[in-house]
């Protein structure tokens, strides 16, 4: 939900962020060392796969951003699991648009929750497709500008102090390098009482789990980009002319090989206003988009011409975008080509919490009472 970030400027892979090149030497020593984290990959289905066939029931979901309650509300709300909250949503295809993580506290207990109903909604005939969002590279990225102290504290485990203690003392002498560079005066009490405060408990878990080779990063990078479900393109920024010449696996492949490298270049596919975690075209005015067009100087077109070049494209009947929060509401255009889906479900954005049910070709906005009010 955010302006894509000039990554060499604002770089947050480490606490310290960017001071000095002293910092290459404990960066790479914190990742190696955070390998010994990494905990075991969950098997999830290909879902980057066209999927031609007609489902009975599709639901979709927006952009949740740590906010479990809400995905409780929504999950229960539209007959997907039952109270121990297991998979009773028979052959219906459950689409999560992707933004999991973010803004609030529970964005684990989500993604455990999604990919547990992954492993059982298969075995009554139907299915979970989680789409990546830009905030689940972003994390891949190390970009951790909206990551709460929840979402920290949610890795956490009785070795956590420890293994902060014991890093830091690896890497004092880079640390302590680093901060004087900024401030000579700074004493090495100081220095390490800064240094522990802007690497809270779980910080380092969270960073190993997020990475290319961690469990969550694993996970997040076998979401595709783009999922066709019969008719149906769901994305979770949106797809733009330019993008739409590729074949569709040819987007979520060169997705995936971003997210197993962790490409955070300026022309990374993970980072590109035309690409389809960031892109906001569909969803109104994007002056991102713009300037990239007007640099490249590509001609800008209309809702409707994109409309026509995207689902020609990809011979869908009408796409199904997050990212853009509407929080007055699920928006269909009038000719039911596009939906919009991203209603600010999350407390932090406080709209409607909602989900989307297509039945054939008929597209039902839903809404349910947020619990606890």
């Amino acid at each position: 939900m955010d302006a894509p970030r000039r990554f060499k400027q604002i770089r947050m892979a480490l606490p310290l962020a960017p001071l000095g090149a002293t910092l290459g030497a404990m960066l790479g020593r914190l990742l190696l060392w955070a390998g010994i984290l990494l905990g075991a990959a969950l098997a999830t289905p290909d879902e980057g796969r066209a999927d031609t066939a007609q489902p009975q029931r599709i639901v979709a979901v927006g952009d949740l951003h740590g906010d479990y309650s809400a995905w409780m509300d929504i999950a229960h709300g539209a007959g997907l699991v039952d109270p121990g909250n297991h998979w009773t949503g028979g052959k219906t295809v459950l689409v999560q648009l992707g933004d999991i993580a973010d803004r609030g506290p529970d964005s684990l207990k989500i993604i455990r929750s999604l990919q547990q109903l992954q492993r059982e909604a298969p075995r009554a005939g139907g299915r979970v497709v989680v789409v990546l969002g830009n905030h689940e590279a972003m994390n891949l990225i190390g970009d951790f500008r909206y990551t709460t102290a929840g979402e920290y504290a949610a890795f956490t485990d009785a070795g956590s102090a420890t293994r902060r203690d014991r890093t830091y003392e690896v890497n004092r002498k880079a640390i302590e390098a680093a901060y004087h560079a900024k401030d000579p005066k700074l004493s090495v009490d100081a220095i390490r009482g800064a240094w522990m405060a802007q690497t809270p408990l779980g910080w380092l878990e969270h960073k190993a789990a997020w990475s290319p080779s961690g469990e969550l990063g694993r996970w997040a990078k076998r979401n595709p980009a783009i999922a066709k479900v019969a008719s149906t393109l769901f994305v979770h920024g949106g797809l733009s002319t330019e993008y739409a010449k590729l074949p569709l696996e040819q987007i979520n492949g060169r997705v995936e090989v971003a997210m197993a490298t962790a490409d955070d270049r300026p022309n990374s596919i993970l980072t590109d206003p035309l690409g389809p975690l960031w892109y906001r075209g569909l969803a109104g005015a994007d002056p991102d988009a713009r300037a990239a067009r007007t640099a490249a100087r590509a001609p800008i077109p209309t809702l409707d011409q994109e409309l026509d070049a995207v689902l020609h494209a990809y011979g869908a009947r009408r796409v199904v975008i997050g990212h853009t929060p509407f929080v007055s509401g699920i928006s269909i255009t009038p000719d039911a080509r596009l939906a919009r889906i991203d209603t600010g479900i999350s407390r932090y954005y406080g709209g409607p919490v909602s989900w989307l049910e297509i039945l054939g070709d008929r597209m039902v906005p839903h809404t349910v009472r947020r619990s606890g009010q």
